[in-house]
Protein backbone atom coordinates (compact mmCIF):
# COMPACT_ATOMS: atom_id res chain seq x y z
CA UNK A 1 0.00 0.00 0.00
CA UNK A 2 1.50 3.34 -0.99
CA UNK A 3 1.46 6.36 1.28
CA UNK A 4 -1.16 7.97 -0.94
CA UNK A 5 -3.40 4.89 -0.82
CA UNK A 6 -3.14 4.76 2.97
CA UNK A 7 -3.80 8.48 3.23
CA UNK A 8 -6.89 8.18 1.04
CA UNK A 9 -8.32 5.35 3.15
CA UNK A 10 -7.68 7.31 6.32
CA UNK A 11 -9.08 10.48 4.75
CA UNK A 12 -5.88 12.28 5.65
CA UNK A 13 -3.07 13.93 3.69
CA UNK A 14 -0.07 12.08 2.30
CA UNK A 15 2.10 14.50 4.28
CA UNK A 16 0.47 13.30 7.51
CA UNK A 17 1.25 9.65 6.67
CA UNK A 18 4.82 10.55 5.75
CA UNK A 19 5.38 12.33 9.06
CA UNK A 20 4.01 9.36 11.00
CA UNK A 21 6.27 6.93 9.15
CA UNK A 22 9.36 9.12 9.68
CA UNK A 23 8.59 9.64 13.37
CA UNK A 24 8.23 13.39 12.88
CA UNK A 25 4.72 13.10 14.29
CA UNK A 26 3.58 10.71 17.01
CA UNK A 27 0.45 8.58 17.23
CA UNK A 28 -0.78 9.56 20.68
CA UNK A 29 -4.54 9.18 20.30
CA UNK A 30 -6.19 5.81 20.78
CA UNK A 31 -8.90 6.61 18.25
CA UNK A 32 -6.32 7.35 15.54
CA UNK A 33 -4.31 4.21 16.28
CA UNK A 34 -7.49 2.14 16.15
CA UNK A 35 -8.53 3.74 12.86
CA UNK A 36 -5.11 3.05 11.35
CA UNK A 37 -5.16 -0.56 12.59
CA UNK A 38 -8.62 -1.01 11.04
CA UNK A 39 -7.42 0.22 7.65
CA UNK A 40 -4.29 -1.98 7.80
CA UNK A 41 -6.36 -4.93 9.06
CA UNK A 42 -4.12 -5.58 12.03
CA UNK A 43 -4.65 -5.55 15.80
CA UNK A 44 -3.74 -2.22 17.46
CA UNK A 45 -1.33 -4.21 19.63
CA UNK A 46 0.79 -4.82 16.50
CA UNK A 47 1.21 -1.09 15.91
CA UNK A 48 2.16 -0.55 19.54
CA UNK A 49 4.64 -3.43 19.54
CA UNK A 50 3.12 -4.89 22.70
CA UNK A 51 2.66 -8.56 23.49
CA UNK A 52 -0.70 -9.97 24.45
CA UNK A 53 0.68 -12.43 26.98
CA UNK A 54 -0.70 -11.32 30.35
CA UNK A 55 0.43 -12.85 33.65
CA UNK A 56 -2.20 -13.63 36.25
CA UNK A 57 -2.47 -11.92 39.62
CA UNK A 58 -2.33 -8.36 40.83
CA UNK A 59 0.79 -6.72 39.36
CA UNK A 60 3.59 -5.89 41.77
CA UNK A 61 4.20 -2.21 42.32
CA UNK A 62 1.12 -0.84 44.09
CA UNK A 63 3.30 0.00 47.09
CA UNK A 64 5.47 2.14 44.80
CA UNK A 65 2.38 4.04 43.66
CA UNK A 66 1.37 4.50 47.29
CA UNK A 67 4.84 5.85 48.06
CA UNK A 68 4.62 8.28 45.12
CA UNK A 69 1.28 9.57 46.40
CA UNK A 70 2.82 9.99 49.85
CA UNK A 71 5.67 12.20 48.59
CA UNK A 72 5.12 15.91 49.04
CA UNK A 73 8.57 17.16 48.07
CA UNK A 74 8.67 18.64 44.57
CA UNK A 75 11.52 17.47 42.29
CA UNK A 76 14.13 20.14 41.64
CA UNK A 77 14.28 19.58 37.86
CA UNK A 78 10.77 19.04 36.49
CA UNK A 79 10.51 17.73 32.93
CA UNK A 80 9.58 19.85 29.96
CA UNK A 81 5.83 20.22 29.52
CA UNK A 82 5.88 18.69 26.03
CA UNK A 83 7.75 15.64 27.28
CA UNK A 84 5.40 15.24 30.24
CA UNK A 85 2.41 15.56 27.93
CA UNK A 86 3.86 12.75 25.81
CA UNK A 87 4.33 10.59 28.91
CA UNK A 88 0.74 11.21 30.01
CA UNK A 89 -0.52 10.32 26.54
CA UNK A 90 1.47 7.10 26.61
CA UNK A 91 0.08 6.25 30.05
CA UNK A 92 -3.49 6.75 28.81
CA UNK A 93 -2.83 4.48 25.84
CA UNK A 94 -1.34 1.85 28.13
CA UNK A 95 -4.43 2.03 30.32
CA UNK A 96 -6.85 1.90 27.39
CA UNK A 97 -5.09 -1.20 26.08
CA UNK A 98 -5.39 -2.77 29.56
CA UNK A 99 -1.66 -3.28 30.03
CA UNK A 100 -1.96 -2.87 33.78
CA UNK A 101 1.34 -4.50 34.71
CA UNK A 102 3.21 -2.05 32.50
CA UNK A 103 1.20 0.88 33.84
CA UNK A 104 1.92 0.00 37.47
CA UNK A 105 5.61 0.38 36.67
CA UNK A 106 5.11 3.67 34.82
CA UNK A 107 2.95 5.52 37.31
CA UNK A 108 5.38 6.28 40.17
CA UNK A 109 7.72 8.13 37.81
CA UNK A 110 4.83 9.84 36.05
CA UNK A 111 3.37 11.04 39.35
CA UNK A 112 6.74 12.44 40.42
CA UNK A 113 7.12 14.23 37.09
CA UNK A 114 3.59 15.64 37.13
CA UNK A 115 3.92 16.85 40.71
CA UNK A 116 7.18 18.55 39.75
CA UNK A 117 5.74 20.26 36.68
CA UNK A 118 2.68 21.58 38.57
CA UNK A 119 0.65 21.90 35.36
CA UNK A 120 -2.99 21.50 36.46
CA UNK A 121 -4.19 19.74 33.29
CA UNK A 122 -1.39 17.16 33.37
CA UNK A 123 -1.66 16.69 37.14
CA UNK A 124 -5.37 15.93 36.81
CA UNK A 125 -4.68 13.42 34.04
CA UNK A 126 -1.90 11.71 36.02
CA UNK A 127 -4.06 11.39 39.13
CA UNK A 128 -7.05 10.20 37.11
CA UNK A 129 -5.03 7.45 35.41
CA UNK A 130 -3.72 6.42 38.82
CA UNK A 131 -7.18 6.36 40.37
CA UNK A 132 -8.65 4.36 37.48
CA UNK A 133 -5.91 1.74 37.68
CA UNK A 134 -6.19 1.43 41.46
CA UNK A 135 -9.93 0.79 41.14
CA UNK A 136 -9.10 -2.06 38.78
CA UNK A 137 -6.61 -3.53 41.22
CA UNK A 138 -9.03 -3.51 44.16
CA UNK A 139 -7.36 -0.56 45.93
CA UNK A 140 -10.48 1.59 46.21
CA UNK A 141 -9.33 3.66 49.22
CA UNK A 142 -6.09 4.58 47.50
CA UNK A 143 -8.02 5.27 44.30
CA UNK A 144 -10.21 7.73 46.21
CA UNK A 145 -7.07 9.51 47.46
CA UNK A 146 -5.75 9.86 43.90
CA UNK A 147 -9.14 11.10 42.70
CA UNK A 148 -9.25 13.65 45.52
CA UNK A 149 -5.79 14.84 44.48
CA UNK A 150 -7.14 15.29 40.96
CA UNK A 151 -9.95 17.46 42.36
CA UNK A 152 -7.45 19.61 44.24
CA UNK A 153 -5.23 19.96 41.17
CA UNK A 154 -8.20 21.07 39.05
CA UNK A 155 -8.56 24.22 41.14
CA UNK A 156 -11.22 26.57 39.86
CA UNK A 157 -11.25 25.16 36.33
CA UNK A 158 -14.80 23.76 35.97
CA UNK A 159 -14.07 21.29 33.18
CA UNK A 160 -10.99 19.83 34.86
CA UNK A 161 -12.94 19.60 38.12
CA UNK A 162 -15.73 17.78 36.30
CA UNK A 163 -13.35 15.23 34.82
CA UNK A 164 -11.80 14.69 38.26
CA UNK A 165 -15.27 14.13 39.71
CA UNK A 166 -15.71 11.19 37.33
CA UNK A 167 -12.78 9.52 39.10
CA UNK A 168 -14.20 10.42 42.51
CA UNK A 169 -17.49 8.78 41.59
CA UNK A 170 -15.81 5.64 40.28
CA UNK A 171 -13.67 5.31 43.42
CA UNK A 172 -16.69 5.73 45.69
CA UNK A 173 -18.70 3.20 43.70
CA UNK A 174 -15.80 0.75 44.01
CA UNK A 175 -16.19 1.10 47.80
CA UNK A 176 -19.94 0.36 47.49
CA UNK A 177 -20.67 3.94 48.50
CA UNK A 178 -23.08 4.57 45.68
CA UNK A 179 -25.10 7.22 47.48
CA UNK A 180 -22.00 9.30 48.16
CA UNK A 181 -20.97 8.83 44.53
CA UNK A 182 -24.38 10.04 43.38
CA UNK A 183 -24.11 13.10 45.63
CA UNK A 184 -20.77 13.99 44.01
CA UNK A 185 -21.63 13.21 40.39
CA UNK A 186 -24.99 14.97 39.97
CA UNK A 187 -23.92 18.47 41.08
CA UNK A 188 -20.88 18.18 38.82
CA UNK A 189 -23.15 17.26 35.91
CA UNK A 190 -25.31 20.29 36.76
CA UNK A 191 -22.35 22.61 36.56
CA UNK A 192 -20.72 21.33 33.40
CA UNK A 193 -23.97 21.06 31.44
CA UNK A 194 -25.02 24.60 32.39
CA UNK A 195 -28.64 23.80 33.27
CA UNK A 196 -31.33 26.45 33.75
CA UNK A 197 -31.18 28.64 36.85
CA UNK A 198 -33.66 26.51 38.82
CA UNK A 199 -31.96 24.01 41.10
CA UNK A 200 -32.38 20.37 42.01
CA UNK A 201 -30.60 17.36 40.66
CA UNK A 202 -33.82 15.95 39.20
CA UNK A 203 -33.76 18.90 36.81
CA UNK A 204 -30.37 18.06 35.32
CA UNK A 205 -30.76 17.81 31.60
CA UNK A 206 -34.49 18.66 31.45
CA UNK A 207 -33.51 20.75 28.47
CA UNK A 208 -30.36 18.90 27.47
CA UNK A 209 -31.35 18.98 23.84
CA UNK A 210 -31.07 22.77 23.99
CA UNK A 211 -28.04 23.04 26.26
CA UNK A 212 -24.91 23.43 24.20
CA UNK A 213 -22.85 26.14 25.82
CA UNK A 214 -20.38 26.22 28.65
CA UNK A 215 -17.86 28.80 29.73
CA UNK A 216 -14.75 28.58 27.53
CA UNK A 217 -11.47 27.91 29.34
CA UNK A 218 -7.93 27.46 28.17
CA UNK A 219 -6.77 23.83 28.28
CA UNK A 220 -3.73 24.10 26.09
CA UNK A 221 -5.85 24.38 22.96
CA UNK A 222 -8.48 21.88 24.10
CA UNK A 223 -11.31 24.38 24.38
CA UNK A 224 -12.27 27.93 23.68
CA UNK A 225 -14.63 29.72 21.39
CA UNK A 226 -16.42 27.57 18.90
CA UNK A 227 -18.02 24.14 18.97
CA UNK A 228 -15.04 22.00 20.07
CA UNK A 229 -15.05 23.10 23.71
CA UNK A 230 -18.84 22.70 23.91
CA UNK A 231 -18.54 19.18 22.57
CA UNK A 232 -15.88 18.19 25.10
CA UNK A 233 -17.86 19.75 27.95
CA UNK A 234 -21.04 17.95 26.98
CA UNK A 235 -19.16 14.66 26.63
CA UNK A 236 -17.78 15.07 30.15
CA UNK A 237 -21.26 15.95 31.36
CA UNK A 238 -22.69 12.90 29.63
CA UNK A 239 -20.08 10.71 31.30
CA UNK A 240 -21.01 12.18 34.68
CA UNK A 241 -24.66 11.32 34.01
CA UNK A 242 -23.75 7.74 33.03
CA UNK A 243 -21.74 7.31 36.22
CA UNK A 244 -24.56 8.88 38.23
CA UNK A 245 -27.03 6.45 36.65
CA UNK A 246 -24.90 3.50 37.70
CA UNK A 247 -24.61 4.93 41.21
CA UNK A 248 -28.38 5.44 41.37
CA UNK A 249 -28.92 1.85 40.26
CA UNK A 250 -26.54 0.73 42.99
CA UNK A 251 -28.68 2.64 45.52
CA UNK A 252 -31.80 0.89 44.29
CA UNK A 253 -33.14 4.12 42.73
CA UNK A 254 -34.03 2.40 39.48
CA UNK A 255 -36.39 5.04 38.11
CA UNK A 256 -33.82 7.75 38.62
CA UNK A 257 -31.16 5.58 36.96
CA UNK A 258 -33.36 5.22 33.88
CA UNK A 259 -33.99 8.98 33.78
CA UNK A 260 -30.28 9.73 33.97
CA UNK A 261 -29.40 7.28 31.20
CA UNK A 262 -32.13 8.80 29.05
CA UNK A 263 -30.62 12.24 29.57
CA UNK A 264 -27.16 10.94 28.78
CA UNK A 265 -28.58 9.35 25.62
CA UNK A 266 -29.88 12.75 24.54
CA UNK A 267 -26.41 14.23 24.83
CA UNK A 268 -24.79 11.29 23.04
CA UNK A 269 -27.26 11.56 20.17
CA UNK A 270 -26.34 15.22 19.70
CA UNK A 271 -22.61 14.50 19.45
CA UNK A 272 -21.27 14.85 15.93
CA UNK A 273 -17.80 13.50 16.48
CA UNK A 274 -15.19 14.83 18.87
CA UNK A 275 -11.66 14.08 19.96
CA UNK A 276 -11.83 12.12 23.23
CA UNK A 277 -9.55 14.58 24.99
CA UNK A 278 -10.66 13.56 28.48
CA UNK A 279 -10.52 9.82 27.80
CA UNK A 280 -14.11 8.98 28.75
CA UNK A 281 -15.19 7.11 25.57
CA UNK A 282 -18.59 8.75 25.85
CA UNK A 283 -21.13 8.16 23.09
CA UNK A 284 -24.32 6.28 22.20
CA UNK A 285 -22.74 2.86 22.75
CA UNK A 286 -21.42 3.83 26.19
CA UNK A 287 -24.95 4.85 27.18
CA UNK A 288 -26.37 1.57 25.90
CA UNK A 289 -23.81 -0.37 27.93
CA UNK A 290 -24.95 1.55 31.00
CA UNK A 291 -28.57 0.62 30.24
CA UNK A 292 -27.58 -3.06 30.37
CA UNK A 293 -26.02 -2.65 33.80
CA UNK A 294 -28.95 -0.60 35.10
CA UNK A 295 -31.33 -3.34 33.95
CA UNK A 296 -29.17 -5.89 35.77
CA UNK A 297 -29.49 -3.96 39.02
CA UNK A 298 -33.27 -4.15 38.58
CA UNK A 299 -32.98 -7.91 38.10
CA UNK A 300 -34.52 -7.72 34.62
CA UNK A 301 -32.79 -10.71 33.00
CA UNK A 302 -34.74 -10.44 29.75
CA UNK A 303 -33.76 -6.82 29.19
CA UNK A 304 -30.13 -7.56 30.09
CA UNK A 305 -29.93 -10.32 27.51
CA UNK A 306 -31.75 -8.34 24.82
CA UNK A 307 -29.77 -5.14 25.22
CA UNK A 308 -26.41 -6.85 25.66
CA UNK A 309 -26.75 -9.05 22.58
CA UNK A 310 -27.72 -6.00 20.53
CA UNK A 311 -25.09 -3.52 21.67
CA UNK A 312 -22.08 -5.82 21.21
CA UNK A 313 -22.98 -6.20 17.53
CA UNK A 314 -22.83 -2.46 16.90
CA UNK A 315 -19.89 -0.94 15.05
CA UNK A 316 -19.32 1.50 17.90
CA UNK A 317 -18.69 -1.41 20.28
CA UNK A 318 -15.57 -2.44 18.39
CA UNK A 319 -14.26 1.12 18.44
CA UNK A 320 -14.25 1.34 22.23
CA UNK A 321 -10.87 0.87 23.96
CA UNK A 322 -10.05 -2.69 25.00
CA UNK A 323 -10.12 -1.65 28.67
CA UNK A 324 -13.64 -0.25 28.35
CA UNK A 325 -15.00 -3.34 26.62
CA UNK A 326 -13.24 -5.72 28.98
CA UNK A 327 -14.45 -3.88 32.07
CA UNK A 328 -18.01 -3.87 30.76
CA UNK A 329 -17.89 -7.61 30.08
CA UNK A 330 -16.68 -8.28 33.63
CA UNK A 331 -19.58 -6.16 34.90
CA UNK A 332 -21.96 -8.09 32.65
CA UNK A 333 -20.63 -11.36 34.06
CA UNK A 334 -21.49 -10.09 37.53
CA UNK A 335 -24.90 -9.05 36.23
CA UNK A 336 -25.57 -12.50 34.80
CA UNK A 337 -24.59 -14.07 38.12
CA UNK A 338 -26.99 -11.68 39.86
CA UNK A 339 -29.89 -12.96 37.76
CA UNK A 340 -28.76 -16.61 38.06
CA UNK A 341 -27.44 -17.12 34.52
CA UNK A 342 -24.16 -18.98 35.05
CA UNK A 343 -23.61 -19.71 31.37
CA UNK A 344 -24.11 -16.08 30.46
CA UNK A 345 -21.59 -15.11 33.13
CA UNK A 346 -19.10 -17.65 31.79
CA UNK A 347 -19.46 -16.38 28.21
CA UNK A 348 -18.92 -12.80 29.36
CA UNK A 349 -15.77 -13.72 31.29
CA UNK A 350 -14.32 -15.67 28.37
CA UNK A 351 -15.11 -12.76 26.03
CA UNK A 352 -13.50 -10.31 28.45
CA UNK A 353 -10.33 -12.43 28.53
CA UNK A 354 -10.13 -12.39 24.75
CA UNK A 355 -10.64 -8.61 24.57
CA UNK A 356 -8.53 -7.47 27.53
CA UNK A 357 -6.80 -10.34 29.35
CA UNK A 358 -5.67 -8.16 32.25
CA UNK A 359 -9.29 -7.34 33.07
CA UNK A 360 -9.79 -10.99 33.95
CA UNK A 361 -6.34 -12.04 35.12
CA UNK A 362 -5.30 -9.01 37.20
CA UNK A 363 -8.54 -7.85 38.83
CA UNK A 364 -9.60 -9.31 42.18
CA UNK A 365 -13.24 -8.78 41.18
CA UNK A 366 -12.87 -11.00 38.11
CA UNK A 367 -11.10 -13.64 40.16
CA UNK A 368 -14.06 -13.76 42.54
CA UNK A 369 -16.49 -14.05 39.63
CA UNK A 370 -14.50 -16.90 38.07
CA UNK A 371 -14.53 -18.74 41.39
CA UNK A 372 -18.30 -18.30 41.73
CA UNK A 373 -18.98 -19.60 38.21
CA UNK A 374 -16.46 -22.44 38.49
CA UNK A 375 -18.31 -23.86 41.50
CA UNK A 376 -21.14 -24.96 39.23
CA UNK A 377 -21.29 -28.65 38.40
CA UNK A 378 -20.35 -29.03 35.65
CA UNK A 379 -18.54 -25.73 35.23
CA UNK A 380 -19.58 -23.82 32.07
CA UNK A 381 -17.25 -24.09 29.10
CA UNK A 382 -14.16 -21.92 29.24
CA UNK A 383 -14.31 -21.15 32.94
CA UNK A 384 -12.13 -24.10 33.95
CA UNK A 385 -9.37 -22.72 31.73
CA UNK A 386 -9.73 -19.26 33.26
CA UNK A 387 -9.71 -20.73 36.76
CA UNK A 388 -6.43 -22.45 35.97
CA UNK A 389 -4.97 -19.26 34.46
CA UNK A 390 -5.68 -17.21 37.57
CA UNK A 391 -4.52 -19.97 39.92
CA UNK A 392 -7.88 -21.13 41.25
CA UNK A 393 -8.61 -24.78 42.04
CA UNK A 394 -12.05 -26.30 41.91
Amino acid sequence: MTQQMLADRLRRSKSWVDKIERGARTLDRYSVIQELAHVLRVDPEVLLGQQRSTPAGTPDGVDDIRAALARYDIPQAPPQTDELRRQVGHAWLTYQHAHYGQLVRLLPGLLDAAQGAQTPELLVHAYRITSSLLVKLGEADLAWLAADRAMAAAGDDPLLAATATISVGQALRAQDRDRLALAALLPAANRVLSPPTHSGDHEVGDALGDQTARQPHDHGGESGAGGGGDCWGRAVGGTLLVQAALAAAGCGEHRRAVELTDRAAGIAASQRGYDDTHHNSFGPVAVELARVLVAAHRGDADEVLRRHSTVVRREGWRRLPAEYRGAYLVDVARAYLHVGDLRGAARALVDADSVAPAEVRCRPLARTLIADVARAQPAPAGVARLATLVGLTR
